[in-house]
């Protein structure tokens, strides 16, 4: 028993629809007793059942003129609807019968009624109070007699019980009628979901090819066609992966050649002029390897499995930092650097990935632009939107190439002098998808040099 309980409190598409057709029968049963109730009480108001009994055994009585055959017809009537009554146990106490001369002269009474003189006006139905117990009566009159007939009243409960009776067997036929066949189409419509899982179970871990099934159910369009989407995204996701691995290690086998080359030399050679040489580029090689690293390490941290740390922070406050940290080299490359901002812009954003733009389109400028030349950058705030832009009047960027800017590893072929791991860009565009904004390229100063502008929404 305990080895079937965890399996009976699984939750099953079966046992739902089961669960579902319990509740509707419930509620079906629920709104035809209360129809039902309320149909029986219109009817007891007005037209009960007592009521033909009256006006039947009157008029049976209207050829009957003596008192006691007249007596005797109307006790053998009470005895027999009684008895019928007792018989079926659903109907509360016995009908009482009392049975009088329009004088008013008693000629028979039930034994409730002796003594008792029901005040009842002729078509109408009364509710009254006999011997503790409540009553419906009526009366009827036709030839020298007048009959009065009363039953006791049911209560709430005892009217829907007894509702509920002939109800509930003609629900409980209907229940297992409908049951069946809802059952086998739920399980042979399930059937088509067990084969896809059963698809999907058997392929390789590896394998991201489409599912190739065409399944004949609108049901299951969707769910295949979501499937194969989410396959190509991993198959564009696993490609791009593997062409950045390619690239990064084709890009690190450079600089690690060239350490390995001069240091050898290093250990090797006794030339001071050639050792000093070795040193040098030995120098640029370990900053280029470690700038590749860096950035490497700053496109893995934007990665958009990593959740984004939005806090507020001042804006224009940040840019300045980034720009100061930066004067230096500009003054020592003879570059000029200019901001165009607000003293302060208070903003709610990802400041690790607002920076990482910021700086890194600086690093571009920084080494592309060549010496006496400019860079300016400009912070605006307008209809929810927050504005940089970094535009330089170096060499550009030729406007059929810009498209290609943002790739990884991609650098301009005018460029070949200038060293760098062509990652700048694509860390820009991770960082702006990462803002919830985007980054595009413009021309740059008096027409000429490239402006990047980054454009993100931003919250207070």
């Amino acid at each position: 028993m305990k080895r079937w309980l965890p399996s009976l409190r699984r939750p099953t598409l079966v046992r739902r629809v089961v669960g579902a057709l319990v509740l509707a029968f419930m509620l079906v049963a629920a709104v035809l007793v209360g129809i039902d109730y309320l149909q029986f009480r219109h009817v007891m108001a007005r037209s009960p059942g007592i009521k033909s009994v009256a006006e039947a055994m009157v008029k049976t009585l209207s050829h009957t003129p003596d008192a006691r055959d007249a007596a005797l017809v109307v006790s053998a009537g009470a005895e027999q609807m009684n008895r019928q009554r007792r018989g079926a146990g659903m109907l509360p106490g016995d009908l009482l019968f009392q049975l009088r001369r329009l004088d008013g002269s008693l000629v028979h009474a039930s034994p409730g009624l002796v003594g008792t003189r029901l005040a009842v006006e002729a078509g109408q139905v009364a509710v009254l109070d006999i011997a503790g117990q409540r009553h419906w009566a009526v009366h009827a009159a036709e030839g020298p007699w007048r009959l009065y007939v009363a039953e006791p009243c049911l209560t709430d409960a005892e009217a829907i019980r007894l509702i509920d009776t002939g109800l509930l067997a003609s629900l409980l036929l209907a229940f297992p009628l409908v049951l069946l066949p809802l059952c086998i189409a739920v399980a042979r419509g399930m059937r088509p979901l067990s084969e896809l899982a059963d698809r999907v179970s058997a392929r390789d871990a590896h394998d991201l090819s489409p599912l190739g099934i065409v399944p004949r159910h609108e049901e299951l369009k969707p769910l295949v066609a979501a499937f194969d989407g989410l396959l190509a995204q991993l198959r564009q996701h696993v490609q791009r992966e593997r062409a950045f691995v390619q690239d990064a290690a084709h890009e690190l086998r450079t600089p690690m050649a060239v350490i390995a080359a001069q240091a050898h030399v290093l250990a090797h050679t006794p030339d001071p002029d050639e050792r000093q040489q070795a040193g040098s580029a030995l120098d640029q090689a370990l900053d280029r390897a470690s700038h590749l690293s860096r950035q490497l390490l700053d496109l893995a941290a934007l990665d958009h499995a990593h959740p984004s740390q939005r806090q507020v922070i001042d804006v224009a406050q940040l840019v300045q930092k980034v720009l100061a940290r930066a004067a230096p080299q500009g003054l020592a490359l003879g570059l000029e650097l200019s901001l165009d901002a607000p003293e302060r812009l208070p903003c709610r954003l990802d400041s690790i990935a607002f920076e990482s733009v910021l700086q890194n389109l600086l690093d571009n400028a920084l080494r592309y632009v060549p010496a006496n030349g400019r860079i300016a950058v400009s912070l605006r705030e307008a209809d929810g939107r927050l504005t940089m832009t970094v535009a330089d009047d170096g060499h550009g960027i030729a406007p059929a190439q810009r498209e290609r800017a943002f790739e990884r590893f991609w650098r301009g072929d005018t460029h070949d002098h200038v060293t760098g791991s062509g990652l700048g860009l694509a860390i820009v565009q991770q960082a702006a998808t990462r803002l919830g904004g985007h980054v595009r390229i413009e021309d740059g100063l008096d027409g000429r040099g490239v402006a990047f502008v980054l454009a993100i929404p931003i919250e207070r």
